[in-house]
């Protein structure tokens, strides 16, 4: 009986013993081998170390950053692995890297080799072939790598940001420029809050400005003449526009001043009709011309008639003086020799 008298249950009785225990465990101890040695060749096809590959080693006069099993990319897919890394008999190191023979056609003989290593991140391996169709790249070649390292580039700018910072603290230092230019426009400040302004900052003294102050007060005094004598101008434009073109509305009725110009148009119009007369006189006298023409061409055949008769006449008179003669010799006591014509 136990202090709360209950009564105490009878104890267990042992478990039946396992048959085949050891073999059993034998057995499981088995899988569990196969297991991993099947996990390790698993891993070991992934990473391809039962597929073809050839050899590609690339020179570098630094390695800092490969590591063995970094990939090598072409167009952002890995082609190849690093082996090994290895330091050469000229100083430089080898870089060691089995490319697969099946991702191999992606390198030529032109294929350039870079080796980029950035501020943040890893140092990368890359691949690029230009021209697909120059011969592959054999088993075993060598290339020199094209290194670009970001981090090189930090000493020389903390050497210039120094010098930067150096520059910086001479322009703010009480006796460099800065302070001084800072007085500089302060004075210029006080110039111009002064009675000249800005015309004393520009002049440098007072009577310098004060000169520039009486050349435009004389401009402005020139100014006022000058329109004082464009008004006359324009009274004097006025004037001879209302000589020349008369006043306005002028040609609305008879007897209107319409200026030289209208005068002109009435000459111009009094000339046209003596012009239209004058055309009419020469139709009549053109008339008269060919009238005239009528007459000489008559009088001409008249003169031509008259020759024929004048000769006629001419040849008579000749025999009437031959007769005469031949009377005055027939009669000479005659004195009278005048002969009549009817």
């Amino acid at each position: 009986m136990n202090p709360d008298n209950r009564p105490i249950p009878p104890a267990p009785s042992d478990p039946p013993p396992v048959r085949h225990l050891e073999t059993k465990a034998a057995l499981l101890l088995l899988a569990m081998l196969l297991l991993l040695v099947s996990s390790i060749v698993y891993v070991m096809y992934a990473r391809g170390l039962f597929e073809s590959t050839q050899r590609l080693v690339l020179i570098s006069d630094d390695s800092e950053g490969v590591v063995v099993g970094m990939d090598m990319t072409f167009a952002g897919f890995s082609i190849g692995r690093v082996s090994r890394i290895e330091l050469g008999e000229d100083g430089n190191a080898r870089i060691l890297i089995d490319v697969p023979t099946r991702d191999a056609r992606w390198l030529r003989t032109s294929s350039v080799f870079t080796m980029e290593r950035s501020l943040v991140g890893g140092t990368r391996i890359r691949a690029y072939s230009g021209v697909l169709d120059d011969p592959p790249l054999e088993d075993g070649a060598e290339r020199h790598v094209l290194r670009g390292d970001a981090s090189a580039e930090i000493p020389r700018l903390t050497a210039q940001v120094r010098d930067l910072l150096d520059n910086l603290n001479a322009l703010t230092a009480p006796d460099g420029a800065l302070a001084g230019s800072l007085s500089n426009v302060q004075d210029v400040t006080g110039q111009l809050k002064g009675p000249q302004g800005a015309l004393g900052v520009l002049m440098g003294n007072e009577t310098d400005a004060q000169k520039v102050v009486s050349t435009i007060e004389a401009a402005h005094a020139l100014l006022a003449r000058s329109d004082a004598l464009v008004g006359r101008l324009d009274t004097l434009v006025a004037r001879a526009d209302r000589q020349v073109f008369g006043a306005p509305g002028a040609a609305a009725g008879p007897g209107a001043d319409a200026g030289l110009v209208g005068d002109v148009r009435a000459v111009a119009v009094q000339l046209d009709g003596l012009l239209a007369d004058t055309r009419a006189t020469l139709q009549k006298v053109d008339a008269v011309l060919v009238e005239a023409q009528g007459i000489a061409s008559n009088t001409r055949e008249a003169t031509t008639d008259l020759g024929a008769l004048r000769a006629e006449v001419e040849s008579n008179l000749r025999q009437i003086e031959s007769l005469v003669t031949d009377i005055n010799r027939r009669w000479p006591f005659a004195r009278d020799t005048e002969i009549r014509l009817p």
